[in-house]
């Protein structure tokens, strides 16, 4: 996708703390810039969506929760995409759930990138630990 520059007066301290979370997540000042407006974008148009560190980068969560969107849609995948169901099952409003699937709907590739991630994750797990059993639960 094509970039423009744009050019972006910081205080000092805010040049500093820039240059700093860059280096944590292992790219320039104007990557993360970049980054982080994108996720200011995001947190605007989606209610209930907030972004955060984890062990495989930045990630969409929702908010108030410790899950990040990807596994609320594998929730609801189980469902059949059930709102209510998704939302019983999580003990969370209706509107939460439904908010995380139009951020699903919205940024359809990066959700299927994090859940292979994760089964990729799972079949690393399994050829570690050759005894490892892995099952699947129904939905009740």
């Amino acid at each position: 996708m094509p970039s423009r520059v744009v050019s972006l007066r910081l205080r000092e301290g805010q040049v500093e703390r820039l240059q700093r979370l860059a280096r944590q997540m292992g790219r320039t000042a104007s990557e993360t810039a970049a980054i982080l407006v994108e996720e200011a974008l995001r947190r605007g148009e989606f209610a209930f969506i907030e972004f955060r560190d984890s062990p495989v980068g930045r990630q969409a969560y929702v908010s108030g929760s410790s899950l990040a969107v990807w596994e609320v849609a594998m929730v609801a995948r189980s469902y059949g995409g059930d709102v209510a169901r998704v939302a019983e099952h999580l003990g969370w409003p209706a509107v939460k759930v439904q908010a995380a699937l139009q951020y699903v709907a919205a940024y359809p590739q990066e959700i299927a990138a994090a859940v292979r991630d994760n089964d990729a994750g799972i079949e690393r797990l399994g050829r570690m630990l050759p005894s490892l059993d892995i099952f699947t639960v129904p939905p009740p």
